[in-house]
Protein backbone atom coordinates (compact mmCIF):
# COMPACT_ATOMS: atom_id res chain seq x y z
CA UNK A 1 0.00 0.00 0.00
CA UNK A 2 1.51 3.42 -0.92
CA UNK A 3 1.22 6.07 1.51
CA UNK A 4 2.58 9.99 1.57
CA UNK A 5 2.76 11.44 4.55
CA UNK A 6 3.62 15.30 5.08
CA UNK A 7 4.39 17.31 7.99
CA UNK A 8 6.32 20.45 8.93
CA UNK A 9 3.07 22.94 8.43
CA UNK A 10 2.31 25.81 10.93
CA UNK A 11 0.84 29.23 11.96
CA UNK A 12 3.96 31.31 10.05
CA UNK A 13 4.74 34.80 10.07
CA UNK A 14 4.61 37.11 7.32
CA UNK A 15 7.96 37.18 5.43
CA UNK A 16 8.86 33.65 7.07
CA UNK A 17 9.98 30.28 6.45
CA UNK A 18 8.92 26.96 6.63
CA UNK A 19 10.19 23.26 5.37
CA UNK A 20 7.25 20.65 4.21
CA UNK A 21 8.22 16.89 4.15
CA UNK A 22 7.12 14.03 2.73
CA UNK A 23 7.49 10.57 3.45
CA UNK A 24 6.61 7.77 0.64
CA UNK A 25 6.20 4.42 1.52
CA UNK A 26 5.21 1.55 -0.65
CA UNK A 27 6.62 2.47 -3.87
CA UNK A 28 10.49 2.80 -4.86
CA UNK A 29 10.24 6.67 -5.44
CA UNK A 30 13.85 7.65 -6.61
CA UNK A 31 12.27 7.44 -10.08
CA UNK A 32 8.74 8.54 -9.50
CA UNK A 33 8.23 12.14 -10.44
CA UNK A 34 6.86 13.64 -7.37
CA UNK A 35 4.74 17.38 -6.88
CA UNK A 36 3.31 19.71 -4.29
CA UNK A 37 0.33 21.54 -5.03
CA UNK A 38 -1.66 23.62 -2.55
CA UNK A 39 -5.57 24.72 -2.34
CA UNK A 40 -6.51 27.51 -0.65
CA UNK A 41 -10.07 27.72 0.93
CA UNK A 42 -12.47 28.48 -2.04
CA UNK A 43 -9.99 27.81 -4.33
CA UNK A 44 -8.82 25.24 -6.80
CA UNK A 45 -5.79 22.85 -5.96
CA UNK A 46 -3.12 24.81 -7.51
CA UNK A 47 0.34 23.26 -8.97
CA UNK A 48 3.59 24.59 -6.86
CA UNK A 49 6.04 22.30 -8.14
CA UNK A 50 7.11 18.67 -9.73
CA UNK A 51 10.24 17.42 -9.48
CA UNK A 52 11.76 14.29 -11.58
CA UNK A 53 12.87 11.24 -10.47
CA UNK A 54 16.52 9.97 -11.73
CA UNK A 55 16.84 12.93 -14.34
CA UNK A 56 16.60 15.78 -11.24
CA UNK A 57 14.18 18.09 -13.31
CA UNK A 58 12.43 20.64 -11.72
CA UNK A 59 9.09 22.58 -12.97
CA UNK A 60 7.96 25.42 -10.31
CA UNK A 61 4.80 27.97 -10.70
CA UNK A 62 5.59 30.90 -12.00
CA UNK A 63 3.86 32.30 -8.40
CA UNK A 64 6.54 30.41 -6.60
CA UNK A 65 9.69 30.96 -8.21
CA UNK A 66 12.41 32.17 -6.31
CA UNK A 67 10.91 31.50 -3.48
CA UNK A 68 10.28 27.49 -3.14
CA UNK A 69 12.92 25.01 -3.41
CA UNK A 70 11.96 21.31 -3.79
CA UNK A 71 14.41 18.83 -2.94
CA UNK A 72 14.24 14.60 -2.42
CA UNK A 73 16.18 12.66 -0.54
CA UNK A 74 15.85 8.74 -1.97
CA UNK A 75 17.88 7.07 0.44
CA UNK A 76 15.04 8.39 2.70
CA UNK A 77 12.21 8.40 0.66
CA UNK A 78 11.49 11.81 1.39
CA UNK A 79 10.51 14.77 -0.63
CA UNK A 80 11.12 18.78 0.93
CA UNK A 81 9.46 21.57 0.07
CA UNK A 82 11.47 24.52 1.47
CA UNK A 83 9.09 27.56 1.39
CA UNK A 84 10.94 31.34 2.34
CA UNK A 85 9.56 34.68 2.58
CA UNK A 86 6.06 33.68 3.08
CA UNK A 87 3.36 36.34 2.69
CA UNK A 88 -0.70 35.57 3.46
CA UNK A 89 -1.24 34.51 -0.18
CA UNK A 90 0.38 31.47 0.35
CA UNK A 91 -2.21 30.19 3.10
CA UNK A 92 -3.48 26.96 2.18
CA UNK A 93 -3.52 23.40 2.96
CA UNK A 94 -0.02 22.00 0.85
CA UNK A 95 -0.33 18.61 -0.78
CA UNK A 96 2.08 16.24 -2.25
CA UNK A 97 1.97 13.72 -4.60
CA UNK A 98 3.59 11.47 -6.69
CA UNK A 99 3.84 8.97 -9.66
CA UNK A 100 1.61 11.09 -12.31
CA UNK A 101 0.40 9.50 -15.50
CA UNK A 102 0.37 12.62 -17.69
CA UNK A 103 0.90 16.79 -17.21
CA UNK A 104 2.83 17.13 -13.63
CA UNK A 105 0.59 20.32 -13.85
CA UNK A 106 -2.17 18.80 -13.69
CA UNK A 107 -3.94 17.28 -10.19
CA UNK A 108 -5.88 14.59 -11.62
CA UNK A 109 -2.28 13.04 -13.57
CA UNK A 110 -1.38 12.09 -9.99
CA UNK A 111 -2.15 8.77 -9.15
CA UNK A 112 -1.04 9.25 -5.40
CA UNK A 113 -1.67 11.92 -2.11
CA UNK A 114 -1.11 12.80 0.81
CA UNK A 115 -3.21 13.95 3.13
CA UNK A 116 -2.55 17.48 3.26
CA UNK A 117 -0.54 20.07 5.74
CA UNK A 118 -1.68 23.45 6.54
CA UNK A 119 0.07 26.46 6.08
CA UNK A 120 -1.41 29.67 7.62
CA UNK A 121 0.65 33.08 7.33
CA UNK A 122 -0.40 35.69 9.61
CA UNK A 123 -0.04 39.38 8.25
Amino acid sequence: QVQLVESGGGLVQAGGSLRLSCVVSGRTFSSDVMGWFRQAPGKEREFVVASTGNGGRTYYADSVKGRFTISRDNAKKTVYLQIDSLGPEDTAVYYCAGAPSGSYYAPMSYKYWGQGTQVTVSS
